[in-house]
């Protein structure tokens, strides 16, 4: 990429697929956008490049770099897939960009406890990445997997596609309160349905909420 290039980019401003970084001073925070990317559509992440889209570069872009590539190496599993080039700003500055991939292989976890072998997962939610919950882990580990999902149209099922066809959108806890039941079959009931395509998921920062996809209207009336 050329200077022209990044200026362009840089101006859309960060994003779903797109992340700016001053420099690699906490490189784990910054393995929570990487997996981010990995765990939904991939993206570019900036090293070099100030929240609010300025432009400042590195004096020392290869360390950056080595920096990151060193965390990605050590604290993504699954390992992904990504790419980096350096963009010269003068002959004494550099941004780093990344390219992270989309995974073939999800749920990625950013490691934090190796001993335990104890992760987190994340998704690009806009621009932020925010912590998967574990219903979406479910629903990533089984599309990864390919796994059908196979359910009985019961009063339940009945009872949230009608809601939700009602109401726009619903989460587990407002599905459990309607349908009288635990949060625990409300979970398995929405991921299995999601697995399906019957629902879809929007993933969020306190809550996940889940829609009734435009192909399953009118089919479970």
């Amino acid at each position: 990429m050329k200077l022209d290039g990044l200026r362009k980019l840089v101006s859309k401003g960060e994003g779903s697929m797109l992340e700016f970084k001053r420099k690699a001073a906490d490189p784990v925070k910054i393995m929570r956008e990487i997996v981010a990317f990995a765990n939904t559509n991939g993206g570019t992440l900036l090293i070099g490049v100030n929240d609010d889209g300025g432009i400042t570069g590195l004096k020392d872009a290869e360390g950056e770099a080595f920096v990151i590539e060193q965390a990605i190496e050590k604290h993504c599993k699954p390992a992904i897939k990504y790419s980096f080039e350096y963009i010269s700003l003068n002959a004494r500055k550099n941004v780093v960009a990344f390219y992270i991939e989309e995974s073939q292989h999800k749920p990625v976890f950013l490691i934090y406890n190796f001993y335990k072998k104890i992760g987190r997962a994340y998704l690009r939610v806009a621009d932020r990445s925010v912590q998967s919950s574990r219903e979406i882990r479910q629903i990533l580990k089984a599309r990864t997997k390919n796994t059908e999902a196979y359910f009985v149209y019961g009063e339940h099922e009945r009872q949230l596609i009608q809601y939700a066809s009602s109401n726009g959108k619903i989460d587990i806890e407002g599905f459990a309160s309607y349908a009288g039941i635990s949060k625990e079959i409300a979970s398995e009931i929405m991921v299995k349905l999601t697995i399906a395509n019957v629902l879809e998921i929007y993933p969020g920062e306190q809550k996940d909420f889940y829609s009734v996809k435009e192909v399953a209207d009118g089919l479970y009336s």
